[in-house]
């Protein structure tokens, strides 16, 4: 049910983003193009991974794709989950389960000490999904983000 991904992947890859970022209602965010999620999945220095769910006739359903991040406090590596995403009419079939089932045994058998996600706080139905596989919210910390204007402003070479 759950493979690595391949170069092959690549646009079924790219399409689950897609209707991942229309479920969060934020499709026209998307900027990532295929070329792109090949070079960081495939590329020389690969800067993230992909396993892919497939249903019983061996058709994409969901993908899971994540990168290394490190803890400062546990000195190890753990695993930060950017994208969990199964098709509307796969779910309820194992497939999320199986995702993180295999991140969790990748974090298990590497010695990482974390397996990490955000999920956007109106999305009851993965928030109790993930609530019943034992993951916990970290209530006390805020995610912030810069991009766009405000991360070109504040990276610009001083004097410009």
């Amino acid at each position: 049910m759950i493979r690595t991904a391949t170069p092959a992947d690549v646009p079924v890859i790219h399409a689950l983003i897609r209707d991942l970022a229309e479920y969060e209602k934020a499709l026209d965010e998307v900027r990532a193009t295929p070329e792109q999620l090949h070079e960081a999945l495939f590329g020389e220095r690969p800067a993230a991974y992909a396993h892919i769910a497939e249903d019983a006739a061996g058709e994409p359903v969901g993908f899971a794709l994540w990168f290394l991040n490190f803890s400062t406090w546990r000195g190890v590596h753990g695993i930060y989950l950017e994208d969990l995403y199964v098709r509307p009419e796969a779910r309820g079939g194992g497939h999320g389960k199986a995702l993180l089932t295999e991140l969790a045994r990748i974090c298990v058998e590497r010695g990482y000490e974390r397996l990490e996600w955000s999920v956007l706080d109106w999305n009851a139905p993965s928030i109790a999904f993930y609530e019943s596989l034992g993951a916990r919210p970290q209530d006390e910390w805020t995610v912030y983000r810069l991009t766009d204007g405000a991360l070109a402003a504040l990276g610009a070479p001083a004097g410009v």
